[in-house]
């Protein structure tokens, strides 16, 4: 083990510290790429643009957006409106050289600006050849072309170089409108890359761990909680409030109206405030992120079930377990009277610890017990969630998904198109070709009302935990 996984390893919980092998396998994390950006990235329109002394310009883009209005989606806030001659995309500017006046625009220091007037669809061709020839400087030759452009914003500098030189001069605004802003992943993913690896690692040996005990698929998920120093933690401010002497009927009230921002300024003055009045105290020490893990579970889809036939219990999918295993901690803080389970011969819930690793996890407290179920947890699988365990890890409002293994025909995370014949299988499947259709990428869907980041953990030193290509995981 690296010093470095040593130092992550020190962060973590005891229960967690006695569960993890002794060499922890090393992958890259993969953003999951939304639905919108491999599909809508790229949609070209038709675009006008006219050019004109640089004098006259603003009289020109005035009257540009006079006739598309103030909706900036018209007006193409992400494509530069003026460009010069030597600025033009170099199929632009061999075309428009050999039009009108052009070869002397084009040659020389020209004083001469190429202007975006807006989407063809959006300006009336003749309301705008009318207002064009109101302005002194152009009304003798008037230039109105027609060329393709990205109706939608780039979401990277490299991607607006690129549209730059095969359309028109476009600007990266470090955003991204068909997804999580990449400020966000960049950050997320340095934080959730120190010790996804760990969480990776005990994933892995819980699936081998239920194979080899015969109650499913090599399919393991493992739900972490992370503590990051400074970050407003709307449960730790609720039990704050519980310890004064308000209402109990009115402490939840009284929390949840509070501003997050308010909250951390008023820590923030409390330290203040504490620090004129004993400037020698000595310095605190520096708080550490720590994480603890929540629940560890195996796939159990075989466990009292016949496989001959079978597709065997949806209910015993690794995900919907662990879930489920943080349902129960969260009711066990309340102190519930326990009700005495009646005795069934089947049970379809096999959300019980099955395994040793299962008993241990579960058996420790909830970190953080005053939350919505999974809310800012994070879930590590092996293999991508199929669509009902993908809709149950949204409800569960679950904060970062991590996978290693894609289901392209099943899985209900990834955006990508689904190919035909994915499967690989020599001979034809039973029910026809397999496969087809766009992937549902449910991580991130403005459908839904609720989204989470998403990354597929890559590696090439861990065993490979094959399951049939028609599994649903």
């Amino acid at each position: 083990m690296s010093d470095s996984m040593k130092e992550v390893v020190e962060t973590l919980d005891p229960v967690s510290r006695r569960l993890i092998p002794a060499n922890i396998d090393i992958g890259t994390l993969v953003p999951l790429k939304t639905t919108l950006e491999l599909r809508d990235n790229l949609t070209l329109g038709l675009a006008y643009i006219t050019r004109a002394p640089t004098r006259y310009t603003n009289d020109i883009v005035t009257i540009a957006r006079a006739l598309a209005g103030d909706d900036a989606a018209k007006n193409l806030p992400h494509l530069r409106r003026c460009s010069k001659p030597v600025d033009l995309a170099p199929h632009l500017k061999s075309q428009f050289m050999n039009e009108g006046n052009g070869r002397a625009i084009h040659t020389g220091k020209s004083n001469w600006l190429y202007i975006l007037l807006g989407p063809k669809d959006e300006l009336p061709y003749d309301e705008l050849l009318r207002g064009l020839a109101s302005v002194d400087g152009i009304r003798d030759d008037i230039f109105i072309g027609i060329i393709p452009v990205p109706l939608l914003a780039p979401t990277s500098q490299v991607q607006a170089n690129l549209w730059s030189q095969q359309f028109w001069q476009t600007v990266y605004r470090k955003n991204n409108p068909l997804g999580p802003h990449p400020s966000n992943i960049c950050r997320t993913t340095s934080v959730v890359s120190r010790d996804a690896s760990v969480w990776m690692t005990l994933a892995h040996q819980v699936g081998r761990k239920s194979r080899d005990a015969g109650l499913g698929e090599p399919i393991g998920a493992v739900i972490i909680k992370r503590n990051i120093p400074g970050k407003y933690d709307h449960a730790k401010t609720e039990r704050s409030y519980s310890t004064t002497e308000a209402n109990p009927s009115d402490v939840v009230d009284i929390a949840r109206s509070q501003d997050p921002h308010e909250v951390e300024e008023q820590g923030n003055n409390d330290t203040n405030d504490d620090a004129v009045g004993s400037e020698t105290s000595a310095p605190e020490a520096e708080a550490k992120e720590t994480t603890q893990i929540v629940a560890l579970a195996g796939d159990a889809r075989w466990y009292q079930q016949e496989k001959t036939g079978r597709t065997g219990n949806p209910m015993g999918h690794a995900a919907l377990r662990a879930i489920s295993m943080v349902a129960q901690k969260l009711v066990r803080t309340e102190n519930r009277p326990k009700n005495k389970p009646p005795i069934m011969e089947f049970e379809a819930f096999q959300d019980g610890p099955l395994l040793g690793d299962e008993q241990t996890v579960f058996d420790a407290e909830h970190p953080c017990p005053d939350g919505y179920l999974c809310h800012d947890l994070e879930l590590y699988l092996t293999h991508e969630p199929c669509v009902m365990c993908a809709m149950a890890i949204l409800h569960s409002r679950m904060g970062r998904i991590v996978f290693r293994h894609r289901m392209p025909l099943t899985g209900g995370m990834s955006s990508e198109d689904r190919g035909y014949d994915m499967c690989g299988s020599p001979i034809p499947c039973e029910n026809g070709p397999c496969g087809g259709g766009r992937g549902l990428g449910l991580h991130w869907r403005k459908e839904l009302n609720w989204s989470m980041l998403g990354w597929e953990w890559e590696t090439d030193t861990v065993e490979r935990l094959t399951v049939d290509p028609h599994l649903h995981a």
